[in-house]
This record gives structure tokens, sequence and C-alpha cells, in this order.
């Protein structure tokens, strides 16, 4: 028996539904999911009809626009598809048209608001197909592959356009941020042309003065030709960042790409090179000079211990590279040597390990090569995915506000309080 509403007071109503409890209990449980679906149904259709308009003429820019009649219009919701008569609008001379419940009820292509949360949420975290059985097989919702990837293109799309105008708060933290890290880094995924490219990605962590992680912020670009639209997105998320915390300690952490800290020297108080990066070229250093295993292991341990608790530590290193007895070294070895003391050399400056520590500033660039696989590795480059550098960029704005703290239900506020911009979609 299909639910039935047996009573109105205001905004409240009652529904009164019939549920089939025989069979199994897995056959009464998928039968409660039917009936809860259906009461849903029933309930959103009349919630819909709550921001419709009356039917009377309506001002809008200082023109009079006339209701056309109630027109059928079919919505997606959580629930199911259902369909809802509403009045459609038009000036006197024709033209486009406009629906007051669909702007009143923050309508999205033709779906609801929580609907469009839920799939774009989803797909942001799965492929279109996972979400597509997901949402059937676990909540009795059936929906078409294309709908769902429209949806979830419509909201990414929204997400981009309003980067340059809408801010975010940042979450309640558990302490005093008194350090800002910003790192930088790219990783490749595969374009539709069969080719591998660069996808870039940005982390700026906030940090206690013990050097305790609070709150990470995260920015993700598809490849594209240069990087600047990339580096635009992360300098504003910078300016907002220092307009919230103008007495924190701002620092850079990457590896020693040019390029990296190009971008990050402007922004920053102090560079600091990723001390992982440097222990690795001590790795191949001690397979240069030492031949017993045993040996290079314990100068590697001593000289990253050296190199991250004791002060100045790195140039004592340097020049003990530098002395290295190179005669009965291979060529291949003498170029590991080399190329460690050229790192080294290029970098001293940024190699204040043990200062670091003290102060309580991080010198690992550990969230932002994190946030190469959580962002980008884990959902795009999942076996036989290729993407068009467009549809590469929705999935990273969408996944990005996911998965940046208090983000996400930010957004959806926003889009309750100002409704949606008008948004072009290529």
């Amino acid at each position: 028996m299909l639910p039935i509403i047996s009573g109105r007071e205001g905004d409240l109503i009652k529904i009164e539904v019939t549920i089939d409890l025989s069979g199994s209990m897995l056959e009464a449980e998928e039968s409660i999911l039917r009936s809860v679906n259906a009461v849903g149904d029933v309930a959103t259709v009349e919630a819909l009809k709550r921001f419709d308009a009356d039917g009377d003429p309506i001002m809008i820019g200082g023109t009079k626009w006339y209701s056309k009649g109630q027109v059928p219009k079919i919505y997606n919701t959580p629930y199911g598809v259902v369909s809802v008569d509403r009045h459609v609008y038009q000036r006197g001379g024709g033209g486009k048209t406009f629906c007051p419940m669909d702007d009143g009820a923050r309508i999205i292509k033709k779906a609801t608001p929580r609907f469009a949360k839920i799939v774009s949420h989803k797909i942001a975290h799965g492929a279109t197909a996972q979400v597509m059985e997901d949402l059937e097989q676990n909540h009795g919702r059936s929906c078409l592959k294309a709908t769902l990837q429209d949806l979830a293109t419509y909201v990414g799309a929204v997400v981009q356009t309003k980067e340059e105008t809408w801010s975010y708060a940042t979450p309640e933290l558990a302490g005093k941020v008194a350090t800002v890290g910003i790192g930088v880094d790219g990783t490749c995924m595969l374009i539709c042309d069969q080719k591998w490219r660069e996808a870039m990605t940005g982390s700026i962590s906030l940090y206690d003065k013990h050097g305790e992680r609070l709150h990470t912020i995260y920015v993700g670009a598809a490849p594209e030709y240069g990087k600047e639209a990339f580096f635009e997105r992360m300098t504003r998320e910078i300016v907002h960042v220092k307009s919230l915390h103008p007495r924190a300690y701002f620092v850079g952490i990457a590896d020693g790409a040019r390029s990296n800290w190009d971008f990050l020297g402007p922004h920053i108080d102090e560079e600091v090179l990723d001390f992982y990066h440097a222990s690795q070229y001590l790795t191949s250093a001690a397979s240069a000079i030492f031949k017993e295993e045993e040996e290079r292991e314990t100068w590697l341990d001593d000289q990253c211990h050296s190199l991250k608790h004791k002060h100045r530590a790195a140039r004592k290193i340097l020049r003990d590279l530098e002395q290295a007895d190179t005669t009965k070294m291979t060529q291949s070895q003498k170029k590991d040597l080399q190329a460690c003391i050229t790192y080294f050399g290029n970098h001293l400056h940024q190699m204040h390990y043990a200062r670091y520590l003290e102060h309580g500033i991080p010198i690992g660039s550990g969230v932002t090569e994190a946030a190469c696989k959580t962002l980008v590795k884990q959902r795009l480059c999942c076996s036989g995915m290729r993407w068009t550098p467009g549809g590469a960029q929705i999935v990273l704005s969408l996944r990005a506000l996911a998965i940046t703290e208090s983000r996400w239900e930010q957004f959806w506020q926003k889009i309750n309080q100002y409704g949606l911009p008008e948004i072009k979609i290529d």
C-alpha cells in the first residue's frame, strides 16, 4: 500500500504507510527500505510545493513576469523520482522562463539539493559506475549513469566558479596557530591522449607551537600547459589564511625543484627542504662510499640523526662528503656522491633541521606527498582510468573540498543561502 498523507498542520504533515514484514529478516528489511523511500518521495513532493508561486504575476529586475500555468517536471530525490506540477513564468514578450520553485528549493540539474550533495560526494570518492551500484544496492535508489555524471559535473563547476568569491572558515582548532606550512608537489595521471601528465597538489597546514598539525587545506589541479591556474588558486588560499592568522610563521616545505621555490618564496618567511629527500641523497652517498652493508647503515643512521638534531650538521656532512675517498669508486658511485654534494651545497640554507624542530616547524613534506596519493592517485589513477583535463578538474575540485575538514558542509550551506550561480560547462 502506497503512503498517504493523513493529516496537515502548517508545515507539518502526517504520512501513513503499511509495511509488509513477512518473510526472512532480510526480506523484511528490503520491504522497510522500499516503504521508507516511498514515504520520502511523498514528503519531498510536499516540501517542494512550499517553494512554488501562487500563479500571480511577479516582478524580476523591474519587469513583470506571468505564469504559463502549472507544468509538470521530473525531479531526482534521495528516495526516488517524483513528478511535481509547478508554475513556470515568462515575460509578456516571451523569451526564457523562470521557475520560482526550482530557484527557491535550490534545484540542481533536476535534482533536489540533498540528492546532488549525496551524488557529488560519492563521485568525489569513487567512480560513477561504483556510485550507481552503491545507490541501487545500499539505498534502493536506481539512477542512470549519465544523470549522476551530469549532476556531479554541474556541482564541480559550481565549486570552480565560486573559488574566487567564496571563502571558507577554519574549523574550531584544538590550539593556537603558530606556524603555517605550505607545500606543493606534482604527480602523474593518464590523460585521454594516452600521455602521462603532471597533476598538481598543494597543502596548507596549520600547526601549534609544539609542531602538532591542527588543520590542512588541500588544493588540486588537473594537468595543464603551465601551472598558472593552480598557483593562482594556491595564492588565494594563502592570502586568506594570512588574513586569518597574521601572526603565524609561514614556511615552505618542498623538495629541491626550482619551480616549487619560485612559487613559495614570496609567500613564506622561511624555506625548509623536505628532510626525507635529503636523507635519500645521503642513502645514495652511503652506497657509494661504503662497501659493507653494516658499515653503510651505521654511517647513514649517524648522519641522518645528526642532520635532524645537531646545529650546522648539514655543513659538516657536506665537508665530509667532499673529502670522501673516490679512488676505488665506480663512475656510477662517483656520480651518486657528486649528486649528493651538489644537492647539499645548493640547499644548505634550507637544512637547519635542529632549529626547525626546536621551534615546532615541520621538516617533512609528507602532508603534500600524501595529498598526491589521497587527492589524485586513489581516485584518478585506478585501473583503466583515462581523463580529459576538464573531467579530472571537476573530480579534483569536489575531492579537495570533501577531504578538507568542514569545507564540504560550508559549501552546501552557501548553496542553501545564496542559491546557484549561473555557470557554463564546456
